[in-house]
């Protein structure tokens, strides 16, 4: 199978370049690059880093698969003793203290990480456009957006300026950049990967997630990541997906997809009709496809946002300049806190916020935020139903191509709406993997809980069928 990963390797081991080379290659790209990616590059440590491998390859050591393989890393993510902004105003003198542990696993394994990556701050958003470092260029089309809230990932990936890079995926925010530059973008099940070290969004739905030019990439940082953590209690043991058995598809005979996400108003009509085609073109194999009810997006959307601003509003009350961040003083403490929020939060993360406290507020959470909850239990209900008769869902990423820099900025629902076709399955906490293939912002694979081989499994069918 296709992989950067590999073929480095074996570059790296025949001694055909060396990894300083192949780092300083990199680093000069990012340094030079106009698409507003990087928050902060990380030189002296990969260059260090890369020292190490280069002696160890000169010495006749043999190195391991990741060893030396530059990578990114989006700025929500602790790397001790570097600077974790996550776009913010508030953060963006900010050293970790500790690294997450999806990164230490990588560095453990020897990949070299190259730069922190510019995203929506605190992941506030759909567009990376809701950043302190400007917005990110599409990587394809520089006047559109580069999608969110892992925009600076993905771009990264897709122009060749890391081998791969770590987002996180909390309504969509892995597989819609993914879409959005043509590159592969995995939300795993949820729990599958530690969350320790992730600056939390809404920690319900938050996964951490790899983004790639290719399946056995997304294959191989996976298992290397997955593991439980006895830092994160909703991590669980996984079983290492091994190559054969995702070229191996014989045992996938149903597929299902949303009718009303493909009726619906919202969807562009080429996008539609390239859905459609790429279903046609799945029949041809000889599998059966199955149109299947759900929620209505705008159900979908309003659903997610009412949990993810409820625990937004939580999870960044600690955010007050008192023992984080970048303090504004003022008249009284009140005023301290009030101002340094007020001063350092994005309109969009102020936005989500206020709303956020006001689902959770006396006389609304009843009425809002219990409603929300018990139609997750019934999205994540569904599901199951659906999984007993299908054994892949498809849909599109998106109902329609990225939008001009600047758009989504004008439009706040829009923007929420753009998530229509990607929520659901956050809040089932499916594994779901976005391929650049189907349409133009590709197509988006999911499987029940735990079958996140099965939904590599397809993507490789996939990618010699459509």
């Amino acid at each position: 199978m296709d992989s950067q990963i590999k073929h480095i390797h074996q570059q790296l081991v025949n001694k055909e370049i060396t990894c300083t080379a192949l780092v300083q290659d990199r680093l000069n790209l990012l340094k030079q690059n106009t698409h507003n990616t990087v928050n902060t590059l990380l030189d002296t440590l990969a260059l260090e880093l890369a020292a190490k491998v280069d002696a160890k390859i000169a010495n006749g050591e043999t190195i391991g698969l990741l060893e030396g393989i530059p990578f990114g890393i989006k700025d929500v993510y602790m790397v001790q003793g570097t600077t974790t902004t996550a776009s913010s105003n508030l953060l963006k003198n900010y050293k970790s203290a500790y690294t997450a542990t999806a990164i230490q696993k990588l560095l453990d394994a020897g990949a070299i990480p190259l730069v922190k990556e510019n995203c929506d701050s605190f992941g506030h958003g759909s567009s990376s456009e809701n950043t302190i470092f400007g917005a990110v260029k599409n990587a394809i089309n520089p006047d559109l957006v580069g999608g969110g809230s892992s925009g600076g990932s993905a771009v990264n990936v897709a122009k060749n300026y890391t081998v791969f890079s770590i987002g996180g995926d909390t309504g969509g925010s892995v597989r819609q950049p993914a879409g959005y530059n043509n590159i592969y973008g995995l939300k795993p099940t949820y729990g599958r990967i530690s969350r320790y070290g992730l600056m939390a969004y809404a920690s319900s739905t938050d996964c951490v997630g790899p983004l790639a030019k290719s399946i056995e990439d997304v294959r191989i940082v996976l298992n290397i990541m997955s593991g439980k953590d006895v830092k994160d209690q909703t991590t669980y043991a996984s079983a290492e997906i091994n190559e054969a058995s995702i070229l191996n598809t014989e045992g996938i005979k149903t597929i299902g997809y949303f009718k009303n996400f493909i009726d619906n108003d919202a969807i562009d009509a080429q996008v539609k009709l390239d859905f459609l085609a790429s279903i046609e073109k799945i029949k041809a194999k000889g599998i059966e496809v199955k149109a299947l009810d759900f929620f209505e997006s705008n159900t979908l959307v309003s659903t997610y946002y009412t949990l993810a601003m409820a625990e937004t509003a939580s999870n960044l009350s600690r955010l007050d300049g008192t023992n984080y961040g970048n303090r504004i003083e003022s008249g009284s403490l009140k005023e301290t806190y009030s101002v340094t929020r007020s001063e350092n939060f994005s309109e969009e993360t102020k936005r989500r916020i206020v709303g956020g406290n006001q689902v959770l507020s006396q006389g609304f959470s009843d009425a809002i935020y219990l409603k929300g909850l018990a139609l997750r239990d019934q999205i994540s209900a569904n599901f199951e139903n659906d999984f007993n008769e299908v054994d892949i869902i498809l849909s599109p990423v998106t109902p329609s191509t990225p939008p001009k820099i600047g758009d989504s900025l004008k439009d706040p629902h829009a923007m929420y709406l753009s998530d229509a076709y990607t929520v659901g399955f956050s809040l089932g906490q499916l594994p779901t993997l976005t391929i650049p293939q189907g349409t133009a912002t590709g197509l988006q694979i999911s499987a029940a809980k735990n079958n996140d081989e099965l939904v590599l499994k397809f993507a490789n069918f996939l990618k010699d069928t459509i």
